[in-house]
């Protein structure tokens, strides 16, 4: 008995991380990453990805596929954005996330950027789950994946400006800037637009038409 409460006590856990990028923009996709990372993992390269300058986060990115034990990133669409709401459409593309890193490797917790649980949208009940506000800028697993995430979610809207030059996607990653919200009301909506978002900045007539609720 005392040997097996030895064990016990002395087992590593495995800690998977998550973040998302994206909650705030009038378009494109919210994503998620799920990061487990190893001992010798150099986590001096990892930061919040808001304070890591362009050069750093993609030398962060490319260690952490090179190096992570597992990583998986979901996006949720802008559709199903409109369907479930941002706050849904974030958690179940965290959900998701976790949930593929758990196929490659078992996760015994699961620590959560914020205050809100992913907990609805995975189905084993079991997992222990622990939130930590401001969690990017404390937990290395978490930094880990809000960098995965952001870059991901950059690619996508570099890759989407291509095909939608008019909006600067490229440059705005879909959030609400001054020039953004002013093509909008010029150009009216791509497909790729989150219809339940509101033009904060920006005073139009057709607003309610363009944001149906």
């Amino acid at each position: 008995m005392e040997m097996e409460e030895l064990f016990s006590f002395n087992e590593v856990l495995t800690i998977c991380g998550t973040d998302e990028a994206g909650r705030g923009p009038l378009a494109g996709p919210v994503t998620a990453a799920a990061v487990v990372l190893p001992k010798d993992f150099p986590f001096e390269i990892l930061a919040d990805s808001k304070k890591l300058s362009h050069n750093k986060l993609i030398e962060a990115e490319k260690v952490i596929r090179e190096k992570a034990v597992a990583f998986s990133i979901s996006f949720i669409s802008n559709e199903e954005i409109d369907e479930i709401n941002i706050l849904n459409a974030a958690l179940k593309a965290m959900a998701n996330s976790y949930k593929e890193v758990n196929k490659i490797i078992h996760v015994d917790k699961l620590m959560v950027d914020g205050n809100r649980s992913p907990r609805k949208f995975i189905e084993d009940s079991s997992l222990a789950i622990e939130t930590v506000v401001k969690g990017d800028s404390k937990i290395h697993e978490i930094m880990a994946a809000s960098i995965l995430a952001k870059t991901a979610r950059d690619r996508f809207m570099e890759a989407l400006d291509k095909e939608y030059p008019q909006y600067g996607f490229s440059k705005n990653k879909g959030y609400p800037s001054k020039e953004h919200q002013e093509a909008i009301i010029k150009y009216g909506l791509s497909p790729y637009h989150r219809k339940t978002f509101h033009l904060k900045n920006v005073k139009i007539k057709e607003e309610q038409d363009l944001f149906p609720l």
